[in-house]
């Protein structure tokens, strides 16, 4: 299961430049690929605008990857997150 992360204002105009935190609490067998993403001056990620990050949580079900891409993106902060969107997969299940 995948979830995308999108900054603030996505899709009409997005932001950057917001500070990424959480990524290193993401579990292991939980990945995180970037695309919005860009390392600031003080070494720190923050977003890039538009589809940030994608989260990415296998499962023995459908129902285990979803809950555990959802469990790892609420360990991911940065300001704009609110376009996670919370109905990915919810009729599929």
């Amino acid at each position: 299961m995948t979830l995308v992360l999108a900054s603030r204002g996505y899709p009409e105009s997005s932001s950057s430049g917001d500070v990424i935190t959480g990524l290193e609490r993401v579990p292991e067998g939980v990945f995180v690929t970037h695309a919005g993403t860009a390392r600031a001056p003080d070494g720190s990620i923050v977003t890039a605008g538009g589809r940030v990050l994608s989260v990415t949580a296998l499962g023995g079900d459908a129902t285990a990857a979803r809950d555990a891409a959802y469990a790892a993106a609420q360990m991911i902060e940065f300001d704009g997150k609110q376009q996670l969107r919370h109905d990915i997969a919810v009729r599929a299940l």
